[in-house]
């Protein structure tokens, strides 16, 4: 009984835990070739209400998001955002790291 107390009282922890972690999203996308295109993107994610940063690295053609803490982003919400701006998301990974720790 004591092992399934101690269990449960660690996933509660780590379960009220996770929504105060900000997490980083680097997304690869094709098409993204000039400066436009990156304040394209940015313009974008930076109306989202769930985005708390965003930068784009063009010579490698990456965006990285990041989420505000308490929130996130779908993979569906990042691909029809990318689209909308008229770019193809490739790849979406999730870091748990802040952009300016990348």
């Amino acid at each position: 009984m004591k092992t399934f107390l101690t269990i449960l009282l660690i996933t509660i922890q780590i379960a009220t835990a996770a929504p105060d972690q900000s997490m980083t999203i680097r997304t690869t996308v094709h098409g993204m070739v000039c400066s436009f295109c990156a304040q394209g993107i940015l313009a974008h994610f930076k109306k989202h209400e769930a985005v708390s940063d965003v930068r784009v690295d063009l010579s490698r053609k990456v965006v990285l998001i990041e989420e505000k803490k308490g929130h996130s982003l779908t993979d569906e919400e990042i691909n029809k955002t990318i689209k909308k701006a008229g770019f193809n998301p490739i790849k979406i990974e999730r870091l748990s790291v802040k952009i300016s720790e990348g």
